[in-house]
């Protein structure tokens, strides 16, 4: 008995060990400059957003709500909710519903470009839709091919990285690579699982490339390897506070748009995780 704390020592111990875990918790990670009771938090330079294969089975009004449902403000059309080849009539009708809805067709892709056609008919379609960006693959035998139409139109052209299993500008880096002597508005659109998914940092990609970083593709993977595979963000091996405190430290001024490739058939619930995760 002589051995068993008081009731008070044991709340003392208890209180302690609380504050102990809620500190943990927080973790440095998650630590915030201290602000007056009442202050708002600091507006962030970028937005969150929407890329639209995440909403790949559902036809275009369904992805148009479910985008509003989230809060979300800014989406990147995947060609499953604007054809490339869409006819005149249902390129303005989309585009009006997607004004309509009080949201901003900032950019469509990923959108491929194997020859000359394809990256012509991707400016063309940029252009007609009104998209103030293309996220787009060109060989690397385009690539000065379709900085001319960057020029020419200009419109930025944000190059997508696949991982390690695509050969095709398989990191930021890659692409960064091929860029760095043309015209500004070639840029990248990294995306942070495939980045992962290769081994490197994205937070560490950002800081290297923010010069060309015109688009971010964001998620969260379950491996750093060949092998990790689209998990809600949070609940993966990417440090996604480090990242949105890279970003926000380097002066990123555009769009996280969220790419959730888990779950296509009912993707709502898994979005709305990561989504208000980052947030």
């Amino acid at each position: 008995m002589e051995r068993t704390p008081s009731r008070r020592r044991f709340l003392q111990l208890a209180g302690a060990g609380a504050a102990a875990c809620a500190a943990a918790a927080r973790g440095p990670a998650l630590e915030a400059s201290p602000r007056a009771a009442g202050e708002p938090a600091a507006a962030l330079p970028f937005e969150l957003g929407m890329a639209s294969y995440t909403l790949r089975s559902f036809p275009v009004d369904q992805a148009i709500e479910m985008t509003k449902r989230l809060g979300l403000t800014r989406i990147c059309f995947k060609d499953f909710h604007l054809k490339m080849d869409a006819t005149a009539e249902v390129m303005a009708e989309t585009v009006a519903k997607v004004k309509a809805a009080g949201l901003d067709l900032y950019a469509g892709g990923v959108i491929y470009m194997k020859n000359e056609a394809e990256v012509d008919r991707a400016f063309a379609y940029a252009k007609a839709a009104g998209m103030k960006m293309i996220v787009g693959v060109p060989t690397y035998e385009l690539v000065a091919y379709t900085n001319g139409k960057v020029q020419e139109y200009d419109i930025p052209v944000a190059i997508h990285n696949h991982g390690p299993d695509n050969p095709l500008f398989p990191t930021p880096q890659s692409a960064y690579e091929r860029i760095a002597g043309l015209d500004r508005r070639m840029g990248l659109c990294m995306d942070i699982g495939h980045t992962q998914r290769s081994g490197v940092d994205p937070s560490e990609s950002a800081e290297k490339y923010i010069d060309r970083l015109l688009d971010v593709h964001v998620k969260d993977v379950s491996a750093s390897t060949a092998k990790g595979t689209t998990v809600e963000i949070g609940r993966g091996v990417i440090d996604i506070p480090k990242l949105m405190r890279t970003l926000k430290r380097i002066g990123y001024a555009g769009t996280l748009a969220l790419e959730y490739e888990k779950d296509s058939k009912d993707p709502l619930p898994g979005s709305a995780e990561s989504i208000g995760y980052l947030r």
